[in-house]
């Protein structure tokens, strides 16, 4: 499923193991450096673009899936 692949890159770029699919990026301390490395861990792993005023609107793991799954990009 996108939102566990999702859930691992956040883990992995905010260096924790216990962020739940609607903990909220920002409050988890994300940053832009972060995002940046978020956003190509998606072009990368995921193989879609999200652009950044997509990952402020959907700042949690559960948000920010179901927008990619909305592309039909990815399959899970």
């Amino acid at each position: 499923m996108i939102v566990d692949k999702v859930r691992v890159i956040w883990c992995r770029e905010l260096q924790r193991d216990d962020i739940s699919v609607d903990d909220d990026f920002f409050a988890l301390g994300g940053q832009s450096v972060i995002m940046a490395g978020i956003q190509g861990a998606f072009i990368e792993e995921l193989g879609v673009e999200v652009p950044v005023d997509h990952m402020f609107l959907n700042p949690t793991v559960a948000s920010i899936s179901a927008y990619i799954e909305s592309l039909g990009a990815v399959t899970p």
